[in-house]
This record gives structure tokens, sequence and C-alpha cells, in this order.
């Protein structure tokens, strides 16, 4: 059995066991302790994270006995705290649980950890009733047990060990059913190695032979039961390898000892600089956003991960020490700022270290070399830099293989095994060989073509020369815009602008170099930080000021979602315009995507000025920005006449810039689309809006288009696997607001369907509060049709139209009418329900005026809506005809829950005057409810079956279920799994509280789990 795979078991295990959490790389301190108590969770159990196919498998060795399992892997990678986990879950008794320690001395005692381990066995030993008399040569090995051995008989030196060996498995045989951990055999003198062979050659039909160690600590490579053994026929287990973690997986630690306190939490708000961009479009020159403003507050939990695996290299011992650290530290309201400044774990360190001073020195050279070089090198290289003769560099890496300093990623090519390793070896190179190493590797560098530059440039850093330091920068940071690699370029320009003594010219050039990456890369909040200080900057030129602050005020109000970056934009305008009137052009546009506070009211007057600007200084790239925002705007009021210009954009043009305004431009219309209910044309807009990004390397409209063809999918119904995918790009996209908004609108939204009232109303609260800042209605809008229909079902009518009342005043200010689909039925029906019957009347008519002759069916589909819903009471055949109305346009549309709704009001309406076509669309509803999971929307119209006396379907009879789940159950099921009470899954499904609980209890009995196991249970059941 060979495992792979990841994971940790950050826990401390029961000392009965004989085991305890790893050593943080070797060195048993502090940290460990702290570490264990950090991982605690309130019902004191130890926190574990991942590796569940390997305890899994460990688990299933330990049952199928006799095993021998061998659990190898590096230091602090886990080991013991897995074993132990496995020992817990296997429900292994702890007094069975016999274990012995290896340890690094010099000349360790023969059969040390073996008789360590059968000490421990004295509570099993005592009750063993007769004894193997071969068990007695243990006597004079175990004189603590004597008391419980029989008589030893003599024998000649020479059958010592054969004494021993049979003695040793007669007591573990007469054991019974035992477990022999045996830890860091890497250690173990070859006397012990070879006991633990003809253990494992053959283990008596109780025995569980456990091993741990590291691999490459093993002496000579050799295996650690040696060349000649193979697992025997009949014996389970066999090799359990163990790897570091995946950044993922060290997420998922810092969430489980960190929980979400700091950072952002699930549907939560993310503070006041993280806002998403609207779907009302993206700005010209909008790059990525969501995190940050100036002056952004403390790191999030992923930011903390992030930093915890570069630090770590995935090892769980130094992130358990490091966490440990982090909640000890007063300073918690920063814990990026905290780590980035803290000393690697000390376990790590002193690990690294023990390793380097065991090594000769060539290999110490060679290590060096390495560490300095930073990246994989080859013979070559590493000769040049360490000055060292061509044939001392070979012994020497070798050396440094074999004792797992260095590894070799590619073919020919050496490097350390983890970056926190290379750290910890740089630090330790004394000052003037350090210097002498980096100068040596500068010249070697500079010989190939083309020059590596910006390792140059961080070799010339090194050595402290400032001057020469900042002239390779700047040289490094061009050669990587021109090579696209903005990942080189971006923090460069931020080193170089943090630079007091910069010349102003420099910091011009970086400043306006910093700014062009800006308008494209993935948000960066610390590039947004540095704009800021720019600007502040009385060095720099009024126009370069002018570039700068346009981007600046473009990420905080387009992408960072504060309409208060359009004051920014606005004096940028001024800054430009007497020398720059094209880049002024460009800041005029951005202005003209303001439709809050009345700015929606100069939108021509500035699409006039940018037009004039742009005849005295005509800019192809710009005029391309004017055109996708006409475009954008064209959407957004639902104009027959914005498809033809669509297919006249550019895709195939020479310029990044004409190519990025026309991806921004598919966005803008794509997003706006869906809004307006052209969900098909929407779907290839914004499929070919992420084909051309990701071919243009536009990372925030690649990330962009993925989370709306996201919401497009839950748009059409294709709920499953949604969470998911959002957790996928909210880890790839950590700082992007718009994820985050759109997730809490769709989780609101499906959360609302299944009767769980309070998340939605927190998902729609989280997402409202990104819309009070931006400068688009539509998300505000949205939010608050969410927010209104919650309030309508849990407060009544009064609640509902107090929240409604502030999104319809701004969706008549905005003039916003072809995007408001979604709010006019829910904010007629709030209305109406306060007994404002004209105040409906006035709010559909003045929709539909607004709407006439627009290319808006969703607007069209939800003015039919809340048609229906004003004619109810009084006129049933109007109401009937716009339900119908209503219904078959979202079906043209393809939105099945909005299909379902608008069947579930039509059958409401047909209920008197024909009941055999009521129960049939009330039946159509409550299925697509059924399909999509919209387990309270499906109980509800059972619940209005029942209530309008409309009778069941014809069915075949009651079905009998037998241990399966039946549907009732099945949607009870659901409900647990997504960690909903009793009470609040009675009033989802319209059930009393004694009836569910009986639901529960039949759920559990069948499931046979407990109510947190649930959802895994129910996923079994469906795989």
């Amino acid at each position: 059995m060979t495992v792979g795979g990841r994971g940790v078991g950050a826990a401390r295990h029961d000392e009965a066991h004989g085991t305890d959490m790893p050593s943080p790389v070797g060195a048993v301190g502090s940290g460990v302790r702290m570490g264990c108590a950090a991982m605690r969770h309130d019902d004191g159990a130890p926190g574990f994270v991942g590796r569940r196919r390997e305890v899994a498998r460990l688990v299933q060795a330990l049952r199928a006995v006799p095993a021998v399992v061998l659990v190898e892997g590096d230091a602090g990678v886990g080991k013991s705290a897995l074993v132990g986990r496995a020992l817990a879950e296997a429900e292994v008794p702890g007094e069975r649980v016999l274990t012995g320690r290896c340890h690094p001395v010099a000349e360790p005692s023969p059969y040390g950890p073996l008789l360590d381990a059968l000490r421990r066995g004295r509570p099993v030993l005592a009750g063993v009733a007769e004894m193997p008399p071969s068990a007695g040569a243990l006597r004079t090995w175990l004189p603590d047990l004597a008391d419980l051995l029989p008589e030893g008989t003599a024998g000649a030196a020479a059958d010592e060990r054969y004494r021993l060996t049979q003695g040793l498995q007669a007591l573990l045989g007469a054991l019974g059913e035992v477990v022999l951990l045996v830890e860091d055999a890497q250690w173990a003198d070859r006397a012990t190695r070879e006991l633990l062979l003809l253990l494992a050659r053959d283990p008596h039909p109780g025995l569980s032979l456990v091993v741990t160690y590291r691999p490459e600590e093993l002496p000579d490579g050799v295996p650690v039961l040696g060349t000649a053994y193979r697992c025997p026929p009949g014996v389970s287990g066999g090799l359990l390898r163990i790897e570091p973690l995946d950044e993922a997986e060290v997420l998922e630690l810092a969430r489980t000892v960190l929980g979400t306190g700091t950072g952002t939490g699930t549907g939560g708000a993310a503070g006041p600089a993280a806002a998403p961009v609207s779907s009302a479009g993206v700005a010209a020159g909008a790059g990525l956003a969501s995190g940050a403003g100036p002056g952004a507050g403390p790191g999030t939990v992923p930011a903390v991960a992030r930093l915890l695996y570069e630090r770590s290299g995935g090892l769980p011992a130094a992130i358990v020490e490091d966490l440990a650290a982090l909640q000890e530290d007063g300073r918690q309201t920063d814990p990026v700022a905290f780590l980035s400044g803290a000393k690697l774990a000390r376990g790590l360190r002193d690990a690294v270290a023990e390793r380097l001073a065991g090594l000769g020195a060539e290999a110490r050279a060679v290590v060096e070399t390495v560490a300095v070089l930073e990246e994989p090198a080859g013979e070559g290289l590493i000769a040049e830099v360490s000055a060292l003769p061509a044939e001392q560099v070979s012994p020497g890496l070798v050396e440094a293989l074999r004792a797992g300093v260095l590894s070799e990623p590619e073919p020919a090519r050496y490097a350390f095994r983890w970056e926190p390793a290379r750290q910890v070896a740089y630090r330790r190179i004394p000052g003037p060989t350090r210097s002498a190493l980096h100068r040596r590797a500068i010249d070697a560098l500079r010989t190939g073509r083309p020059q590596p530059l910006a390792r140059i440039a961080a070799h010339t850093r090194a050595i402290g020369d400032r001057d020469a330091w900042q002239q390779a920068a700047e040289a490094a940071a061009d050669q990587a815009v021109e090579q696209g690699d903005t990942e080189v370029a971006g923090p460069l320009l931020r080193e170089l602008l943090a630079e007091t003594d910069l010349a102003p010219e420099r910091r011009g050039r970086a400043a306006r170099a910093l700014s062009g990456l800006a308008a494209n890369a993935a948000y960066d909040a610390a590039s947004t930080e540095v704009l800021a200080d720019i600007i502040a900057d009385p060095r720099l030129p009024v126009a370069d000021r002018g570039e700068v602050r346009l981007t600046l005020g473009l990420r905080v109000a387009v992408q960072g979602g504060d309409r208060a970056g359009f004051a920014l934009i606005e004096q940028a305008a001024d800054e430009l315009i007497a020398e720059r009137p094209a880049r002024a052009a460009r800041a005029l546009v951005a202005l003209a995507m303001n439709e809050r506070d009345g700015a929606g009211a100069a939108v021509r007057e500035r699409m006039a000025k940018a037009a004039a600007a742009l005849e005295s200084e005509p800019d192809e790239e710009v005029a391309a920005a004017y055109r996708a925002t006409r475009l954008t705007f064209q959407a957004r009021e639902g104009d027959p006449e914005l498809w033809p210009e669509l297919d006249r954009l550019p895709r195939d043009a020479s310029s990044p810039e004409l190519v990025r305004q026309t991806t921004r431009a598919l966005f803008n219309v794509g997003d706006i689309a869906m809004e307006t209910g052209h969900d098909q044309r929407a779907g290839r807009l914004l499929a070919e809006s992420r084909a051309l990004a990701r071919q243009a390397a536009i990372s925030y409209l690649e990330c962009y288009s993925r989370i709306a063809l996201l919401r497009l999918d839950g748009l059409a119904g294709r709920w499953q696997g949604l969470e998911e995918r959002f957790e996928t790009i909210g880890t790839e996209y950590p700082d992007v607001a718009m994820a985050r908004v759109e997730r809490a609108m769709l989780f609101g939204r499906m959360a609302a369907s299944r009767g769980r009232l309070a998340v939605a109303r927190a998902e729609f609260e989280s997402a409202a509060r990104y819309g009070e800042r931006e400068s688009q209605v539509t998300t505000a809008i949205r939010a608050a049709a969410g927010l209104g229909a919650v309030e309508l079902v849990e407060r009544g009518a009064e609640a509902a139209a107090a929240v409604l009342a502030p999104a319809v005043a701004m969706l008549r200010q905005a003039g916003a009418w072809a995007r408001a689909g979604e709010l006019l039925p829910i904010a007629v029906e709030a209305v109406r329900g306060v007994g404002d019957e004209g105040a409906a009347r006035h709010l559909t008519e003045e929709a539909a005026e607004a709407i006439d002759g627009t290319d808006a069916p969703a607007a069209h589909a939800g003015l039919a809506l809340a048609r229906g819903v004003l004619l109810e009471g009084t006129d049933s055949c109007g109401a009937i005809e716009s339900y119908r109305e209503a219904r078959d346009a979202w079906r043209g549309i393809g939105r099945p829950y909005e299909v379902a709704k608008a069947e579930e009001r039509l059958a409401r309406a047909l209920a008197d005057r024909d009941p055999q076509t009521a129960a049939e669309r009330l039946a159509a509803a409550e299925a697509t409810y059924t399909t999509l999971g919209a387990a309270s929307d499906a109980a509800r119209c059972q619940h209005v079956r029942r209530d309008l006396g409309l009778g069941r379907m014809a069915s075949p009879g009651r079905r009998g279920y037998g241990e399966a789940l039946s549907p009732r159950e099945r949607q009870v099921a659901e409900l647990v799994g997504q960690g909903v009470s009793n009470q609040d899954i009675a009033q989802a499904l319209f059930l009393s509280p004694r009836t569910v609980e009986h639901h529960v209890a039949s759920v559990l009995r069948k499931l046979g789990v407990g109510r947190k196991d649930v959802a895994e249970a129910l996923a079994e059941t469906e795989s």
C-alpha cells in the first residue's frame, strides 16, 4: 500500500497512547505545547485538518491485524499526529499502544526503543494468565517487569540475540492485540532495525507494527527495514508517505485555529475598502479590485495562510509554532505584519542548522552558493559562483543531496527543498562571504543572453549598493514589462518608489510604469497604497501626478467601489487637460460611468468634453475606451441598436489597450445583459470576454468574466457545485470583492429558498453594504430586492417597504428601469401590502412607460409579474394573464426559479376559477423547486395546496421507503446538513417542531450518523 496525499494532524495525542505532537522539524520546545493548545476547539477536542485518506488507510490496517505500516515523511510533517489520529479513530485502547522512541545519540542502546515500548505493557501484561517460558529471556533486559515474567533459562552468549527475539515475540503474542509503535526509526541502531525486520517478516496474529521515520536521514539511504523486506502475504499495511501541506490545506488549518476573526468571513462584509465592481460595468482603465484603498485594514485569514505557507514550506509543526506565536502576540490586529516581521519557527531553524552542521566543507560551500543564487542552478553556475574547483562541486552536491538539504527539482538543477530552509541557510552565511557570493553571481549572470536583470538587481541590492540597485531595478522592471511579467515588474517598481533618495525623473518613470501595471493587473493592495503615497510627493511633475491619480481614482472608485474615488479622477482630469488632453479624455470617460448622487445627469456633458479633448489630441486607445463606455450606456438603457455595434469591435488588434477595451466592452455588455434578461447572449459575450482576457493576460477581466459566468449558472438553476466554484475563485483571487458580493447575492437567494432566513438576511445585508458605496446602482437594487423579500416573509410588508423605498428612489434617480426586473415585483407587493394602492399603481405605470420600446426582457417579465400582484383581488382575469405572461417571459429568458415563482402565483390566482389547472401549475412549481433544492419553497407549495383545497395530484398510492430516506426526510436531511436548527427547519418546511424532531430522528437512524455528519453521509448516498 503506497499512499500519497496531504493534510495535517495538528493535535497532541493522549500520552497513554505513547504519542505526542511532532516536534517542530526535529526540535522539542515550548512552541509545540503552545501550538497544541492553540489548536483545541471549544469542546476540548484537538483540531485535525486533511489527510483523511492517509488516516483511513492506517485505520484500515490497524483493524486488519497483523499489520506492518511504515510511515515516512520529513521532520515536522506530522507523522506522529497522523498516527495518533488513526489510533483514536480505530478506537485502540491507550494501554495497548506500546511506544518506543529512537534518539539522535552517538551510540544508541541496542534494542532500546523496543525495550522502552515493552515497559509500557505492564497494565496489559498484568492481566495475562499464563506467560510462555521463552518470555523469561527478557527478565535481564526488563528488570522492571521481572515480577511478571517467568524465570529465564541460561544460554550461551551466542544465543543471546536468538533468545531475545524469541522472548520478544512470545511476550507480544501473550499480550494479544497490541500496537507496537516505533518513532523516529532513522536513529535506530542496527540491532534494533534487524529485530524490527524479524518482527515485520513474521508478526504474530495480534500485532500491528507501526514505524515512523525520516527517509532522508536513514543511514546510507537504505530502507528502514533493509532492502530485503517485503510485506508478507496475509499482513496488511505497507508504506504510508506523508507530504507537506499545500496552500489550500494551510488555509483550512488557519481557519480552524483563527476562525474568521482576522479577515472577512463567509458572506460577511469585507470592510469599507472592499467593494465589488457593479454589474453596470467596468470603467475605462479599470483594473481588478476589492480589498483596499489607501490605508487598508488588517490582513485576512487567506493572507495569513499564504504567509504561513511561505514561512513553513507546508510543514505543520512550523505552522503550529507560528500560529501559537500569533495567538499569543498582543498585536493581533495585523497578523500579516506580525508574521512578516517574525523569525521563522525555531524548530525549523534548529532542524536546518543541525543538517548544515553535519556537512563537510565542500558541501557547505555548495549549499551556501545555492542559498545565495535562490533559484535552481546547474553545476557550472554553482562552480563559478562558489569559486570551488569543478571536481569539488560534484561531491559537495552529492553530500548535500543525500543529507536532504538540497533536491533536484529539474534535471541537473539543484535547489533547497523548501524556501524557508534556504532562508535559514542564507542567514547563517557570514556577511563578507555572502557579499562575495553575490558579486560573483552578478558577474556570472551578466554573461547570459538575455541577461536575467531581475535576478541581477536582487543580487545588487543584497550587497548594499543603492545607486547600482536603483539603476538595475529600473532596467529589470522595464524588461519584465516588455516580457509581460507583471509579477516581477510590480514589486520592483514598488521597491523603487519606496526609495527616499530616488531621482525625480526616475520616480516619474517608475510611477507611470506602476500605474500602467495597475490598470491591467489583478488587484494588489500594496500597489494601491504606493500610488496614494506617490501623488502626495511634491517632486512629481503635475502631468505625471495626474496619470498616477487617474489610476488610483479608478482603483478606488470603480474597482474598489468607493465613490470618493471619483473626486480623484476629476482632479486627475484637471491635472492632465493642459499637457495631455487625451489622458484627460480618459478620465472624463471614467467619470461618466458614475450614476449615483445625481452624477448621471452630467453623463452627456462629460462624454462631450471627452470627445472634444480627443479632437485636440487624437488617441486611438482612448477612443476605444470612449466607444466601450458608450456601448455600456447602450446596454444599461436596453438600446436595441446595441448588438450590431458589438460585432464591429476589434478582436485581433495589435495594440494591447485596444484589445483590453474590446474585452471590457464585451464584459460590461455581457454582465448588464444578465440584468436586462439576455441570458443566452450574456453567456456568449462573457465567454468571449474571458477568452480574450486570458489571451491578452488581462487578469482582472478574466476574473470578472468567470464570476459573472458563475452568476449566470445560478440564474439558470445550475446550483450544484456553485459553492465550491466560488470557493475556488475566492482562493485564487482572495482580494476580489466582486466574487464575495456575487456569492453573497446568490447564496442569499439559495438560503431564502431553503428557509434559512437569518442566513439569507446576513448575505443580502452584506451585499447591500457594498452597494451603498458603489458608483453603480445595480448591486444596491439587487440586494434591496433580496432583503425586501426576506423582510416580507419574516416581518411583513411594512418592514419590506422600509427597505425597498430607498432602492426605488435610487432606481428613479438613475433611470435604471431596464435593470429593474428583480426589484419591481417585490416593491409593488410591499407597497400594496401597506395599503398604498395608488403608489403601487403609479410605480407600475412609471416602469411601464420607462421600459416601453426597450430591449430588456427581464424588465418586461418583472413588470408583468408586478402587474399580476397589483391586479390580485380586483381583476383576477388580468392577474392570471399577467402571471402567464411573466412565466412565459422568464421561461424564454431561461431562469427556472423565476418561472417557478410565476407558476406558484398563477396557481393561487387560478385556484377559484380552475382548481385542476391550479393544482397542475402548483405541482410544476413544486417540482422545479425540488429539483433546485429549494426545500422551503417546495414545502410552501404543499402548504398552499392544502390551504386552497387543491388536493393531491394523482399517484399510485403511498410508497413505503423502508431504510431509504423519504422525500420529506431528504428535505429535512439537507437542511440538517446545512446546520439548520430544528426550529428553523419547522419554519422552512411549514411543519410542527414535533414533526421535525420525528423526521430528524428517523434521518439520523437511517443514515447511521450523528447530526454533524449528516451532510457527508447524504453525499455518500448520492454518489
